[in-house]
């Protein structure tokens, strides 16, 4: 099934703005129906429950995460394919693209995992994806603000390009922290702060990261990442290679209502994460 463009596209101003700073924040682009829809949806179905890992941090926390490279019929695979998504990450990247992975990042309350400094292509990379012609959209589910652990941007810093990333634990990957000081020291620093329904979108060269959740309310957020179709792997190793994406219309969200994944495992959930081998951390 094929969409109309949506509605909601992006300005020549907002396109500038996302190519300067490297993200761009668009406020309620999901209403509260369709939030409640996709947070009852991680919250209950089995294929999310059944796939969740726990990505520890540098710190002795870790985030509850589960990870699926397909968007199907459920009411999350609309949303990636919903046209107001779809148009937006082709009006930034410049080019048609394709669903490349979707994620849930739980950070419960007391403690949910930190995120150390990296950019999303520095692990890309690795998936054999030749141009960092991908971005990532974070949909906030829960209100996420600095005391919950919210996102964290070097403004800009996807300029830099590709850094060297070392390992900071065994389950994730950093950059260089005298890159990340160098960086800090001649550009700022922004934090996401994000309504339910509020949607960052970053480059995948962008230095980012985001604090434990040490305060008393949840932050769980939904990702979705794409990348042009002109950029497919040149390897597959994992199922991230290009499949031909069909946008849904804006409404097929509401229309759907609270649907899960069929059975089968059509969204491709994964079992492991993916940390790609790399030096360890001096």
């Amino acid at each position: 099934m094929s969409s109309a463009p949506s509605p909601r596209a992006l300005t020549p101003e907002q396109i500038a703005a996302f190519e300067r700073d490297g993200y761009l924040i668009l406020r309620g682009l999901f209403d509260p129906e369709e939030v409640g829809l996709l947070r009852t949806a991680m919250e209950q179905d089995p294929s999310v429950r059944d796939h969740m890992l726990v990505r520890a941090d540098g710190e002795g926390g870790g985030t509850r995460i589960a990870l699926w490279n397909r968007a199907g019929d459920s009411v999350y695979g609309l949303a990636a394919r919903s046209a107001r998504m779809v148009d937006a990450a082709e009006a930034l990247l410049g080019g048609p693209v394709y669903h490349f992975q979707s994620k849930l990042t739980a950070k419960d309350a007391g403690g949910g995992g930190a995120w150390e400094w990296h950019q999303d292509y520095g692990y890309w990379y690795h998936n054999g994806c030749l141009w960092p012609r991908l971005l990532s959209c974070m949909i906030a589910l829960d209100r996420t603000d600095r005391e919950n652990g919210c996102l964290q941007f070097i403004m800009g810093s996807h300029h830099l390009g590709r850094v060297e990333h070392v390992q900071i634990s065994k389950e994730q990957n950093g950059i260089d922290p005298a890159r990340v000081a160098a960086a800090e020291a001649r550009l700022e620093r922004v934090y996401a702060e994000l309504d339910p329904g509020d949607t960052v979108i970053f480059h995948c060269n962008m230095f980012h990261r985001s604090d434990q959740n040490r305060s008393d309310r949840r932050r769980w957020t939904l990702i979705v990442c794409y990348n042009r179709v002109d950029n497919d792997t040149i390897t597959r190793d994992d199922d991230r290679y290009y499949v031909p994406l069909e946008r849904v219309p804006d409404d097929a969200i509401r229309a759907a209502g609270l649907k899960f994944a069929a059975p089968g495992n059509d969204e491709h959930f994964t079992s492991t994460p993916y940390v790609p081998q790399v030096g360890a951390a001096e």
